[in-house]
């Protein structure tokens, strides 16, 4: 085995953050060697920390490097602002380091605990955005403490990222539920890697692989594990993937949660929390229309068996199949970075923030209510493009061109959160807010999941429905009339 030189590593950021990440690394010896950390407090600058020089000010890296080089940078500064944060990496841009790694603001989060295992390549999402919210995690999260969690679509960007928060709980068990094989191994992999670098507290971790749609696995998994609260992220969440598979998406996502809401009750599970979208809002697409339909199952269930709510809120930036990524692809290859629309916006947060706000909102939520997150304002898509395009040292339209391609099937222009004709009121909790609304199926769910059904699960007395896209589409829009009708739709 080749030992490659020990690199020269600055921090950035002098407080609690720098300092244990600053110990950790020392601690260990072979990972690398804290030259300098680099500060703009007044306070700090030209004192120590366990001999390690504090230089500054941040804007005077450059010369700082000059009698002091080193091969990477690491940003531990989890309180910084977003403009702060593109600032410093501005300045760290015309250096010549090799590495730039960034402290998460997850760790501002946990209250004061940093490991070097948190750290991570800095991405353009993290640039990117409003301010998040900060919430209190363990205080936010006392009551889940000695409670078993399941957590459905465990693998995805926000199950993921609620599995990592909730080992700061205090949970006595995490049960991290998806179908995909190697997203439950990934997250159990990484949970268990924090664990052993001293991140949160001691939960016992269970990966668990099944669908959703087998009700009586469903019901046979809530009978042994027993979980006190489900936080329910599993859908198929692709907008023009499921316009072209609309049976499925009604399928997987109206009668998976059916089914998982039936155990739950079932089972007497006393928190059920659903993550929806705001697409579910006035759906023009069947993942919309599906959301919509799994909230309203979940508000109906709600009662004696527990607090069944519902928390909604827009798009997080780097989750699987979204834009960020996508960005992200054709920058590096040269672009052109393709937008359907100039005037398209969406809401935007991070995804450890709209995760710590489900968290909060589990625990304070009142049962058969909606609480949607507070986004902000809408950003235009077109802006983060030319952020993403800056991100990677390119001029947006000279050396990267922009590209129009049109709406994509049940894409919208603009997104809302709610309804006109329903309002909002202010917790008690930032970031959440509860919705003031009307039931959209004013016949219930029930009628609905009946005409349903026989598109979805064979009917020996209606085999011709089975697998009838074209007129499940018309079942939906009989009651989502928003829901678009494209042309020419096949029947099968």
């Amino acid at each position: 085995m080749i030992r490659e030189k020990q690199s020269r590593i600055i921090i950035i950021g002098a407080g609690f953050a720098g300092r244990e990440i600053a110990e950790e690394i020392a601690s260990k010896g072979i990972l690398g060697k804290v030259v300098a950390f680099i500060d703009d407090d007044d306070e700090k600058i030209g004192r120590t920390i366990a001999g390690v020089p504090i230089y500054g000010p941040i804007s005077a890296i450059e010369e700082i490097l000059g009698h002091c080089p080193a091969d990477e940078a690491l940003i531990a500064t989890p309180a910084a602002t977003s403009s702060q944060l593109r600032r410093i990496y501005t300045l760290l841009q015309r250096t010549n380091l090799s590495r730039i790694r960034i402290l998460p603001r997850l760790a501002q989060i946990i209250d004061g605990d940093a490991h070097l295992i948190q750290t991570r390549e800095i991405s353009a999402q993290d640039l990117l955005g409003r301010d998040p919210i900060h919430i209190g995690l363990k205080e936010s999260l006392a009551y889940l403490k000695g409670k078993r969690v399941l957590i459905t679509g465990a693998g995805g960007s926000i199950g993921s990222e609620l599995a990592r928060q909730l080992l700061s709980g205090g949970a006595e068990r995490l049960y991290l539920f998806d179908h995909g094989e190697n997203s439950v191994y990934e997250i159990e992999k990484e949970l268990r890697l924090l664990q052993e670098e001293g991140v949160g507290d001691a939960a016992t971790i269970v990966p668990i692989i099944g669908e959703m749609q087998d009700s009586h696995y469903m019901d046979f998994i809530l009978q042994r594990t027993k979980a006190d609260v489900i936080f329910h992220c599993a859908a198929y969440k692709h907008v023009p993937l499921l316009e072209h598979n609309p049976v499925e998406a009604i399928k997987n996502n109206v009668f998976g949660t059916k089914n998982l809401v039936d155990a739950a009750r079932k089972n007497r599970v006393p928190r059920f929390v659903i993550v929806s979208t705001d697409k579910a809002v006035q759906p023009t697409s069947m993942y919309g229309a599906s959301k919509s339909l799994a909230e309203e199952i979940v508000l109906d269930s709600n009662g004696s068996y527990g607090d069944y709510i519902v928390v909604r809120f827009g798009n997080v930036l780097g989750s699987r199949g979204s834009i960020v990524p996508l960005f992200n692809q054709q920058i590096q290859k040269g672009g052109p970075v393709t937008i359907t629309h100039p005037e398209a916006s969406r809401f935007f947060m991070t995804i450890p923030e709209a995760a710590s706000l489900v968290l909060n909102a589990g625990g304070v939520g009142l049962g058969g209510n909606v609480y949607i997150l507070d986004m902000g304002e809408p950003v235009l898509i077109k802006e983060l493009a030319e952020q993403m395009i800056r991100f990677y040292g390119y001029k947006p339209e000279v050396e990267i061109p922009i590209r129009y391609v049109g709406l994509r099937p049940g894409e919208k222009t603009h997104e809302k959160l709610w309804l006109d004709n329903e309002r909002i009121e202010k917790t008690s909790h930032p970031g959440i807010n509860r919705l003031l609304r009307y039931p959209i199926f004013k016949a219930g769910t029930k009628e609905v999941l009946d005409r349903l059904r026989p598109y979805c699960f064979f009917d020996p007395e209606q085999p011709e429905l089975y697998r009838n896209r074209k007129e499940l589409r018309q079942v939906i829009r009989d009651y989502l009339p928003s829901v678009q009708e494209p042309e020419n739709e096949p029947v099968y």
